[in-house]
C-alpha cells in the first residue's frame, strides 16, 4: 500500500488553526444508513486538496457538513480553527463554495447575479470585474443566466465563489459541463489562486486525470470511510509502488516473500508471475532473499501506477 499521511483512526493534535480544514471522526447517519463514517481530514493552508470517491461514497455529504449546511451526527469539523457547528458564521465566513450544481438567478444577467453576490458579501465593484476577467465572462455580462450553456453557468458559479476573495475555496465537481479548454483554464485559475493569493482549494471531482494535474494531496473516501490520504506527487506515480517478478519457483518464492516483515501483499497470478506490493521493503532485499534461497530471478520489473489505476485498485476496480 502507498504510505498514508493520515488514517481514520489517527487524530492530529496540532493547533486546529494551522489547518484550513480539520475534521475529527466526522460522521453522518440517516436512520440505518451511515453516509459518512468517522472521517478525519487534514487540509493544510495554501494547498490544493483533491477529494476523490465514487458516486455515493460520501463526498458531497462531507462537503455539506464542512459548510454547515447539514449537522454531523457525531464528530466535528473545524475551518481555520473555528468549529463549524458551534460558530457557523465565523467558520464559513472565509469560504467560497460551489456544491453539486451551479445555481444563479435565471432571469437576471451575469452582471446582475454578480452584483447581488457583491452586495451580500460587501466587497467592492473591483472584485466583480476581477471575477469576470478571471473566469472569461466579459462577453457574457449582459446575457441572462438562464440562457447560458452548462459550462458558462459553471463559470458564473465559480466567479460567485471567488468574489469575496475567500481564504478557502470548496468546489464540488467544478469541471462539470466545461469543454477541455475550459477545464484547463479552471486548473490554471486554481493554481494561480493557491500560488499567488494563498487560497486553500478543496476540490471534489470524478475526473481523475485532472485531479492528478491539479492537486498537491488527495484523500480517497469509499463507502463513507477515508481509506487513504497521500501526497500525490511523491506517493502516487513518481516512484514504483509494486513489482512484477518472474522466478524459477513461483510458489516457493510466494511463501518466502510473504514472510518478509513489512511486505504489504504478494499475489501469484495465473501466468506464474508474482505481483508484490512491497510496503517499506526495497526490491534489492527481496531479490537478495530469493537468490540466497536458491530461487532464480528471470525478471524484476517496477510498476508505476497513475492516479486512475491507483484509485480503481483501492476502491475495487471498475463498476
Amino acid at each position: 500500500m502507498i504510505p498514508t499521511e493520515s488514517t481514520t483512526t489517527t487524530v492530529d493534535h496540532t493547533s486546529d488553526a494551522v489547518y484550513a480544514i480539520k475534521t475529527e471522526d466526522l460522521t453522518k447517519r440517516y436512520g440505518d444508513l451511515t453516509a459518512v463514517d468517522a472521517v478525519n481530514l487534514l487540509v493544510k493552508q495554501g494547498e490544493i486538496y483533491g477529494f476523490l470517491g465514487r458516486n455515493g461514497a460520501g463526498k458531497t455529504t462531507t462537503i455539506r457538513m464542512l459548510l454547515g449546511l447539514i449537522r454531523p451526527t457525531q464528530g466535528r469539523a473545524m475551518i481555520f480553527g473555528n468549529e463549524v457547528s458551534a460558530r457557523r458564521i465565523a467558520a464559513v465566513a472565509p469560504i467560497g463554495s460551489l456544491v453539486e450544481t451551479a445555481t444563479a438567478y435565471p432571469s437576471l444577467t451575469v452582471m446582475e447575479n454578480l452584483e447581488i453576490q457583491r452586495r451580500l458579501t460587501g466587497v467592492s465593484s473591483r472584485s466583480v470585474h476581477r471575477a469576470i476577467d478571471l473566469l472569461g465572462l466579459e462577453a457574457l455580462t449582459d446575457r441572462r443566466a438562464g440562457h447560458l450553456s452548462l459550462g458558462n453557468k459553471q463559470r458564473l458559479a465559480i466567479a460567485r465563489a471567488i468574489l469575496s476573495h475567500p481564504r478557502l475555496l470548496v468546489l464540488d465537481e467544478p469541471a462539470n459541463g466545461l469543454d477541455p479548454a475550459g477545464i484547463v483554464e479552471i486548473r490554471h485559475l486554481l493554481h494561480r489562486l493557491a500560488a499567488e493569493d494563498g487560497v486553500t482549494v478543496f476540490v471534489s471531482s470524478h475526473i481523475l486525470g485532472e485531479i492528478a494535474q491539479l492537486a498537491d494531496r488527495i484523500g480517497i473516501i469509499h463507502n463513507g470511510r477515508m481509506i487513504e490520504e497521500v501526497n500525490l506527487h511523491s506517493d502516487v506515480g513518481d516512484s514504483p509502488n509494486r513489482f512484477e517478478l518472474e522466478v524459477s519457483e513461483p510458489q516457493r518464492a510466494l511463501v518466502l516473500v510473504e514472510a518478509i516483515p513489512g511486505i504489504d501483499r504478494v499475489q501469484l497470478r495465473g501466468d506464474g508471475t508474482l505481483e508484490v506490493i512491497p510496503g517499506n521493503v526495497r526490491a534489492s532485499a527481496i531479490a537478495r532473499l530469493l537468490v540466497e534461497s536458491g530461487v532464480d530471478i528471470e525478471s524484476l520489473v517496477p510498476v508505476r501506477e497513475d492516479l486512475e489505476t491507483h484509485f480503481l485498485r483501492l476502491t475495487g476496480g471498475h463498476d
